[in-house]
């Protein structure tokens, strides 16, 4: 059989086709399993790199810090001055009212009476807080307490009640109706900053010690703070500063019936005020 010389050409060229096609997946083949040969190198490198590293060196998330609570009880401050004073509304009953009384007999270091709310009567029972009414002294009209709040939106309210309560209040009775009378401030006026203002001791020669003693009232001042902490309001323990170390008021600072403070004794609450101030 005779075989051209474009036959030979032909079969040559397929040959070498095959070939180079042959030799290309073999270059393909071997390239792909080095490149895992490579990623399989890598990965347990790395494991082996994080099994290596102590567990008390690998960094831990942080944690977010968290709040400090706000202590319910205000403790000593720097003396915040006359300024700080000036900045509060007080309400209360009869052992408010001395306030405004000493202040106009030439007690400066206390409050005028534009600062005192108080009832007409000078007195203020708690069980009846949410009927009783207050002189408003700008207008000297009687208003109830959350209406006056309302209209004055005091930056600072120091309330002082209690005491005519503990004479017949129980704990439950005298707890609710204290939280009724804060949260009715708050509604009225929620940027007013509310200080519960503990009750102050009587004097040994008080008369009606059977209905209103020192015992009762420290009980009491327990309730108030608890008033204070459930309310999200502050607490100033006064009693502190005016208690002497027998546990009563002292005769020095009565004013002659052993339950209500004298000029000098308020001078000794304003000065305690104003060293357990509120934060700005």
């Amino acid at each position: 059989m005779k075989i051209s010389k474009e036959m030979v050409y032909t079969l040559w060229s397929g040959a070498i086709i095959v070939t180079v096609f042959l030799a290309l997946i073999a270059l393909i083949f071997s390239s792909c399993a080095r490149q895992e040969a490579t990623a399989a190198a890598t990965a347990a490198t790395a494991a082996d790199s994080q099994q290596s590293v102590p567990a008390s060196e690998i960094a831990a998330e942080p944690e977010a810090p968290e709040a400090t609570p706000v202590p319910t009880r205000l403790g000593e401050t720097e003396d915040a001055g006359r300024a700080y004073l000036d900045r509060i509304i007080f309400l209360g009953d009869s052992t408010t009212y001395g306030i405004g009384y000493y202040y106009t007999i030439g007690f400066q270091e206390l409050c005028p009476p534009e600062q005192i709310w108080t009832p007409k009567s000078g007195t203020l029972t708690l069980a009846y807080q949410s009927i009783a009414t207050i002189v408003y002294p700008e207008t000297e009209e009687e208003l109830g307490i959350p209406e006056a709040v309302a209209r004055a939106k005091p930056d600072i309210l120091l309330i002082t009640l209690g005491v005519n309560g503990v004479s017949f209040m129980d704990e439950d009775y005298f707890i609710r109706e204290y939280s009724a009378l804060v949260r009715s401030v708050q509604e009225a006026s929620p940027e007013t900053r509310i200080i519960l203002n503990s009750m102050y001791p009587v004097a040994a020669s008080y008369r009606y010690q059977d209905d209103i003693n020192n015992d009762k009232i420290r009980a009491a001042n327990a309730w108030v703070e608890r008033v204070a902490e459930d309310t999200g309001c502050r607490f100033l323990y006064s009693y502190e500063t005016l208690v002497g170390e027998d546990g009563y008021l002292p005769e020095i600072s009565q004013n002659g019936d052993g339950i209500h403070l004298t000029g000098e004794a308020f001078t000794e609450v304003m000065h305690y005020i104003r060293t357990h101030a509120l934060p700005d």
